[in-house]
């Protein structure tokens, strides 16, 4: 028999440590190869750890919440064959890819740190990039940083330290200012900072937590808002051909195909050939250069069964029929729900479309999803009393019309170019042929 040491494996340049999350085997439970043995979570993603052998497991050298270094031997296998525990550097290597691939791919999804830099070598207290990195990211000085007490080795300040006190924090602001002086003092007074807004709930209101997902979109969201200028273009789209071409070849394409005809790759169509059209909407922002993107990669945004968000990719989508667009879509939006898609299919995207009308919003004002510098909201698909011009004149008629509603930023895109993508996406939507064939 022999003994292997499962360690934390390499999560990316930026990461050197994780939180374990669960522990997914016990002691003396089998594990196959590759079976995943524990969970773990930095502040950009959760993963799991799969074990590189099979065996039994023998030893746990931390528990749940635990903070573990990178390279560190996180449990001990007992397995089948000669050999010591030192020689399986190679093996390792081989079985921490899918786990690097997943840290890398959030790092396209972080939210960019905007607080100025902190000089850490004026402290003798040691700090983790970890916990450097969360500092940075929510303006913590290093006055307030040595402050913080730390529950780590050695007094060390662990992640759940800093995120203690970060939920703490605006509780902890005191009103500053002297007292005011008497009458008749000529003593000038500092203003007075208003004492923070804090929540109070009663006896019978629930308090929920935030899961890890709702709290890093919570983030993302806070950042997108504070890095790009928001501004909106809405246009009215009649999409009555389009609705009849669907109702009438959704039955032959799914015995044809075997995939569902939805709206949402007719949607997808035409905003990769407006894309085509207007490049400058297909870039991202780098301090002050502008990344003028070569493949035209849509994010698809898709509601899980928790409530969250997620949003899955369709690469090269300017290179694909509609036929390939129904399989990407019904393909990413299924695995999506089962918690199932891989970490390379949710980066790289280049500009999003989200469909506010799934859940009958008529409209919306996304945010946009960083770093990329536009996103259209799909609303709801409505029958509407319309004008309708003819050659012999005008006529009010039911027709099919929806809004889209695109969100951008100023910063790099003026009001010119965003309507005139948005439009331009109406106007290939209005010109479907309704003879069109699959």
């Amino acid at each position: 028999m022999a003994k292997f040491e499962l360690k934390l494996p390499k999560m990316g340049e930026s990461v050197a440590e994780a939180t374990i999350t669960s522990w997914l085997k016990e002691v003396g439970d089998t594990i196959e190869m590759d079976e995943a043995v524990l969970e773990i979570a930095t502040d950009k993603v959760d993963s799991e750890v799969p074990s590189e052998v099979e065996g039994v497991l023998l030893e746990k050298r931390f528990d749940v919440d635990d903070v573990v270094q990178v390279g560190q031997v996180i449990a001990v296998i007992e397995t089948e064959g000669e050999g010591g525990v030192a020689d399986k550097e190679e093996v390792a290597e081989a079985a921490v890819s899918e786990v690097e691939k997943t840290f890398e791919a959030a790092k396209e999804t972080a939210a960019p740190a905007i607080a100025g830099p902190v000089d850490f070598s004026a402290s003798e207290r040691f700090y983790s990039p970890l916990v450097k990195n969360i500092a940075k990211e929510e303006g913590i000085s290093l006055e307030e940083l040595e402050h913080i007490p730390g529950s780590g080795k050695n007094g060390r300040v662990t992640k759940n330290d800093i995120l203690g006190y970060l939920e703490n924090r605006g509780a902890q602001k005191q009103v500053t200012g002297k007292t005011a002086p008497a009458a008749g003092s000529s003593e000038k007074t500092e203003p007075v900072e208003a004492a923070p807004q804090v929540a109070v709930s009663s006896g019978e209101d629930e308090i929920i937590e935030m899961d890890r997902m709702r709290k890093l979109i919570s983030h993302h969201m806070i950042q997108s808002v504070q890095t790009s200028a928001h501004v909106q273009s809405f246009v009215e789209v009649d999409v009555t051909n389009i609705v009849n071409w669907r109702n009438k070849k959704k039955g032959e394409f799914e015995k044809r195909e075997g995939e569902k005809l939805t709206f949402t790759p007719i949607f997808m169509e035409a905003v990769a050939r407006a894309l085509r059209d207007f490049p400058m909407m297909n870039i991202s922002v780098e301090g002050d250069k502008i990344i003028k993107k070569k493949n035209i990669n849509l994010g698809m945004a898709a509601a899980l069964p928790n409530g969250n968000l997620i949003v899955p990719v369709i690469r090269n989508a300017d290179q694909l029929n509609l036929v390939g667009l129904a399989r990407q879509v019904n393909d990413l939006a299924g695995r999506a729900r089962q918690n199932k898609l891989k970490p390379d299919e949710v980066q790289g995207g280049t500009y999003t479309v989200t469909n506010v009308g799934t859940f009958g919003s008529v409209m919306g004002t996304p945010i946009i999803n960083q770093p990329q510098v536009g996103i259209l909201a799909l609303g709801a698909i409505r029958k509407v009393p319309a004008v309708i011009e003819t050659p012999e004149g005008d006529f009010i008629g039911i027709r099919h019309r929806m809004f889209l509603s695109h969100s951008y930023d100023h910063r790099v895109v003026d009001g010119a170019l965003g309507g005139m993508f948005v439009k331009r996406v109406a106007d290939y939507l209005e010109a479907w042929d309704p003879e069109r064939t699959i």
